[in-house]
């Protein structure tokens, strides 16, 4: 949900740092040579499918990188709730495979999926490739970001950070490395159920708007549907996990700071310790995805919307409230806060695949297929029936965009449901850009632009134009690989259409469509036609203008018909996407100072230790010097701290959580003079087994500035405590 009024008044002060001519035309990334293929574990079978999964960590830097999704500036990473991972799965047969990644991520941005298909070519040839890889992010509102090349987003993340991109392109290559040495012939079962209680429609008045007839036809003004694959070996043993299920992990709401894969991460975090019984988190076999859908309008926070000045509700089409404003709405729960509220959504989510898991029966068997374009977002001409057309847009905001949402509000004067343009924004716009173009205006009307991004292009181009469209099936089940967020309604009407397609025309038999949201590119938000003419935050976020839904639609039905027609080899490969040079890719995240300590104190020293003993259910908490976390580059499948247990049997201390576990929080706080401090908190849990524990914490501290700089690795510990039952 990328939003928040600080964007606005961001954009204005970048304005003035830019330079008035536009960037040189951007060169393709250079073909690298593939090397030997690393060799699967086992040859594909005519007679199953191979399956491999794998895992790696993707969490990247964990201090004063921007937390990307409710776009803050002030909201930056200080911190680890839970650590973040890329998933993959991979399904063989002899003549074809597919790959589905889900990253604990914001969203998958172009340049993201362009690194990572380079660095795949490189290893794989041609093996694992464009068509077949659909790269997805879970759409945690806290992980960090910096990792795209649009000028909108660098903005909002401090410009292009390589520390957080490296860490995302290696840990998804990683899970891609490791479930491509781990393929083995196994089987895959279907099942599907719904979760009650774990969403609610956040612009319940923009899906009202849809036509009653088609309403009429779901129960929900959310889709409650959890679609699960059971993957499991010849012999039946469990491999993995991979669902879908439709909410925005905003559980985790933008005044966190720490990196956290908020409840859809919890909810693969509790199925994997369940299946990997003994490991640590982030370790063990099986791997357990719950990956994102058409979420665009659906929230978690399950309390509603209320004013949170007087308790009132303010469910109305402009999310305002009498005193205040919409400033004043905010959605809460279902939890007392925000890391109750994680806990209840993800666990209720667990809890419903794990039934569907056990109970999974539907085979999943057939051919692999792969579809894939690149397209002209910008210029798409849609039939919307037999006597007229529509067509895209350049991409443009309209000024509800500024307003937010329920889940995370903007500020100032904006609001949800604005058809109209505001005089005093419009005037800085206009002062500082120009307006936008009659064109523009006349291609999005009803909605009032705030910033056309489509008509802007220093130093880079704001926005993509060409967005990537992709369609993989296994067997029965089609997975439609959608470039943005989809709302309830404009999934429901993808799924349909998708499904006719494949059923009508090629030899599937009945076919299971899902929506895999944020995926290959980020576009914002894809509403219907009829939502679109409330603008709320969703449509204002729209960027492709009223028709573009139809669009999408009509592109992914090509795809779908050329599976099922056996065509995929006569799409058109589509216009390549722009790849900048480095040197186009601006950072605007300062370098961190040298560490210091306080007077007679060194790295790792606690200033504030723990308690003697604690009960369980109590909170364990230590203060350590440190340095700044941005020192530690590589911590992928590292620690900042552990909690370890002392073993009486082996006189020697077990770790028994890291900080990828639950119950942990790292915070880490900055002071002045180069000093910073963490704290290591253990919320205890009533299964801790009662004896002896430590708190240890682990970094690196900047020893002087210098190119490269010297970091320093070290080390501190707690005094030992007590746990009680």
């Amino acid at each position: 949900m990328l939003t928040k009024i600080t964007l606005t008044l961001s954009f204005f002060i970048f304005i003035d740092l830019l330079t008035t001519t536009p960037a040189p035309p951007p060169t393709g990334p250079e073909k690298p040579k593939p090397s030997e293929k690393p060799k699967p574990s086992e040859k594909p079978s005519d007679t199953s499918y191979q399956i491999g999964v794998g895992r790696a960590d993707c969490t990247g830097p964990v201090a004063e990188v921007p937390l990307m999704g409710y776009a803050s500036p002030d909201q930056t990473a200080g911190g680890i709730h839970t650590r973040l991972y890329s998933r993959a799965f991979i399904v063989a047969n002899n003549s074809e495979r597919v790959v589905f990644v889900s990253a604990d991520i914001g969203m998958v941005s172009q340049r993201l999926r362009l690194e990572v298909l380079k660095k795949l070519q490189t290893k794989y040839g041609d093996l694992y490739r464009q068509e077949n890889v659909v790269l997805s992010g879970t759409h945690t509102h806290s992980g960090p970001g910096g990792y795209f090349q649009y000028t909108l987003f660098i903005i909002t993340s401090k410009g292009y950070i390589k520390p957080s991109i490296n860490a995302i392109v290696n840990g998804i290559v990683k899970s891609i490395d490791i479930a491509h040495g781990n393929l083995k012939a196994g089987r895959i079962f279907l099942n599907k159920g719904e979760v009650e209680n774990s969403n609610l429609n956040r612009s319940p008045h923009s899906y009202l708007n849809n036509p009653e007839e088609e309403r009429r036809k779901y129960k929900s003004n959310t889709d409650k549907e959890l679609v699960v694959l059971k993957m499991v070996d010849s012999d039946g043993n469990g491999l993995g996990l991979l669902s879908w299920f439709a909410v925005h992990p905003v559980s985790m709401n933008n005044t966190n700071r720490m990196v956290s894969s908020d409840n859809m991460g919890y909810a693969s975090y509790l199925f994997e310790q369940e299946m990997n019984a003994g490991s640590l988190p982030g370790q063990g076999p099986f791997v357990a995805a719950f990956s994102s859908s058409n979420l665009g309008d659906v929230s978690p926070n399950t309390k509603g919307p209320h004013c949170i000045n007087t308790g009132e509700s303010c469910d109305n089409i402009n999310s305002s409230c009498p005193i205040g404003g919409s400033n004043m709405c905010m959605a809460i729960g279902p939890g007392v806060d925000m890391f109750e509220s994680t806990k209840i959504i993800g666990g209720t989510i667990f809890n419903k695949a794990k039934e569907l898991y056990r109970t999974a029966q539907q085979e999943v068997t057939g051919p692999l297929n792969a579809a894939h374009q690149w397209v002209n977002m910008t210029d798409v001409t849609v039939q919307l029936n037999a006597t007229h057309t529509g067509k895209t847009c350049k991409p443009a905001l309209g000024h509800s965009f500024a307003a937010g949402t329920i889940d995370g509000v903007g500020g100032l004067n904006f609001t949800q449901g604005s058809v109209e343009g505001d005089p005093f924004w419009d005037g800085i716009r206009d002062a500082l850009l120009g307006s936008p173009s009659n064109e523009t205006q006349d291609c999005h009307h009803p909605k009032p632009i705030l910033f056309s991004t489509g008509e802007m292009n220093v130093p880079l181009p704001w926005h993509p134009a060409i967005v990537d469209v992709q369609i993989i099936t296994i067997g029965s089940l089609a997975i439609v690989a959608i470039p943005g967020e989809f709302t309830t309604m404009a999934g429901r009407r993808m799924r349909e259409a998708v499904k006719n397609e494949l059923e009508s025309r090629g030899s599937l038999g009945q076919v299971e469509v899902v929506i895999a949201g944020l995926c290959n590119i980020y576009t914002h938000y894809i509403t219907t036609y009829e939502e679109y003419q409330i603008q709320r935050y969703e449509a204002a976020s729209n960027i492709y203008g009223p028709h573009s839904l139809s669009a999408y639609i009509q592109l992914f039905s090509s795809l779908a018909r050329a599976i099922a027609e056996n065509k995929v080899a006569d799409l058109p490969k589509g216009p390549e996407p722009p790849f900048f040079n480095n040197s186009q890719l601006i950072s605007l995240l300062p370098l961190n100072p040298v560490d210091k300590t306080p007077l007679n104190t060194s790295f790792g020293d606690v200033l504030i230790q723990t308690l003697q003993s604690y009960k369980r259910g109590e909170v364990v908490e230590v203060t350590f010097v440190s340095g700044n976390p941005r020192n530690s580059a590589d911590m992928a499948e590292k620690t900042f701290l552990t909690v370890e247990k002392y073993e009486n049997m082996t006189n020697s201390w077990k770790v028994v959580h890291t900080d990828a576990s639950w119950e942990t929080r790292f915070h880490w706080n900055k002071g002045t003079g180069g000093q910073s401090n963490v704290t290591v908190e253990w919320h205890v849990p009533s299964t801790a087994h009662p004896g002896t524990y430590r708190i240890q914490h682990f970094g690196h501290y900047k020893e002087r500035p210098s190119f490269p700089p010297v970091m320093k690795p070290y080390e501190g510990s707690s005094g030992s405590f007590e746990i009680y039952n």
